[in-house]
């Protein structure tokens, strides 16, 4: 007979955690502690934010790396550096974290919102197509959960139509595409270090590029407006100081020792547990295409199809919580759902589009569908433990199929 799940009063299927993030100790400490006691705490004359921004550059591919105060500054000095004008136009997806678009209008450039793949989550390329006018002068694809996009296709329409192209990679810090890294692909590539990111220092970012002039505008851009031999009070461009500091970048340097090893767990972690849910009825994991080479697993996304699970959306995430199993439902909203957008909050920025920009009338079926009725997400850091963690969670999603019906009958009791 059938285990009676955790949520309608049975015994809970998992009762240890999972490993905590972040992962840090004693590297972390002494360079930390050596930071501090330098006294040299700032980029403009201490030496750990230097060889951080070499150091990761050189594993994702390109040849310079700007660290910077956090990703969403990321993504705006990467724009200003490829030469963004007022209310030009970037195409970015819908699902995707707020800075992606809100980056765009701080910018004081127009976010254009072009679908995303059902399967995949990434950008889909024929969407991109569409969604080019003559004020289109960015393409920002987002390697979403850490799988890279699709990097050949989203190329080769910039290539056609003389677009820059920004790999938002906040989620990918040591994804490959085809053996490229993830960031080394377009012109210009932006990496967050937010405390859930799989690279973290609490709060900071990167620009990375192989491109010697654009990674000159971004150093000028993020460090006042300064040039390489001007003076010291001589400004040339807006801007401002977006440097990161020497602690962030101390912490950074030591968390960049575990990158590699752990990204390898994760990628392990997340196939073995994606072939298993592929498995039950109604569960999608993200689609993993061939050219996706090594993804990072910052989430692990899948789809609940309640006609062929048999139990809602809410009903199942309730559940996989009570077993022990944490998750989350993803992003409730498209951003072009978002109030600020709903409502052209956009303050200084965009006064002449705002007038006639209605984002009311977008719609993005496949990412409406997502949001509204199948995403859901496991963090990564549940992806750094042994493979028997896996078996817990698919365990668990078995446990709740097998009562799905009762579930069902719970959930239209409590109105889910």
């Amino acid at each position: 007979m059938p285990q009676t799940l955790a949520i309608l009063g049975g015994a809970k299927l998992r009762n240890r955690p999972f490993t905590s993030w972040p992962v840090f100790g004693k590297p972390e400490e002494q360079r930390l502690l050596g930071a501090l006691r330098s006294g040299k705490w700032g980029k403009l004359n201490g030496p750990e934010v230097a060889e951080f921004e070499q150091r990761f550059a050189t594993m994702h591919g390109a040849k310079h790396g700007i660290g910077v105060v956090n990703g969403t500054v990321s993504l705006r000095v990467a724009l200003m550096a490829a030469g963004i004008k007022s209310e030009d136009e970037v195409i970015v997806p819908p699902y995707t974290f707020l800075s992606t678009a809100s980056a765009v209008v701080e910018a004081n450039a127009v976010p254009v919102f072009a679908d995303v793949d059902l399967e995949t989550f990434n950008l889909d390329p024929k969407a991109v197509e569409a969604a080019i006018t003559p004020r289109t002068r960015v393409i920002m694809p987002v390697h979403m959960a850490g799988q890279p996009a699709d990097m050949d296709a989203i190329m080769a329409i910039a290539g056609r139509h003389k677009l820059v192209v920004i790999e938002d990679a906040a989620h990918a810090h040591g994804a490959l595409y085809r053996q490229c890294p993830a960031g080394s692909i377009g012109h210009l590539g932006s990496f967050s270090f937010q405390s859930s990111k799989n690279l973290t220092s609490g709060e900071g970012g990167i620009v990375v590029t192989s491109d010697d002039t654009l990674a000159a505008a971004c150093r000028s851009i993020h460090d006042c407006g300064r040039v390489a031999g001007g003076l010291w009070y001589e400004h040339h461009v807006m801007s401002g100081n977006y440097r990161l500091g020497e602690f962030q970048g101390a912490i950074l340097n030591a968390q960049l020792d575990r990158l590699e090893a752990q990204t390898q767990t994760r990628d392990r972690n997340g196939q073995y547990l994606a072939a298993k849910l592929s498995q039950l009825p109604g569960i999608y994991p993200q689609k993993r295409p061939a050219d996706c080479t090594r993804h990072s697993y910052h989430l692990f996304l899948f789809r609940i199809d309640v006609a062929a699970f048999g139990a809602p959306r809410q009903a199942v995430l309730r559940a996989l919580e009570a077993e022990g199993v944490p998750v989350c439902g993803g992003y409730a909203l498209p951003l072009y759902r978002q109030p600020l957008f709903l409502n052209r909050a956009f303050g200084p920025y965009l006064p002449n589009a705002s007038q006639t920009l209605d984002y009311s009338k977008v719609s993005c079926p496949n990412c409406e569908k997502i949001c509204r009725e199948q995403g859901a997400w496991f963090e990564q850091s549940l992806f750094l433990g042994p493979q028997t963690d896996m078996d817990d969670i698919a365990n668990a999603f078995e446990k709740v199929y097998n009562q799905r019906h009762a579930l069902a009958r719970w959930a239209k009791e409590k109105s889910l």
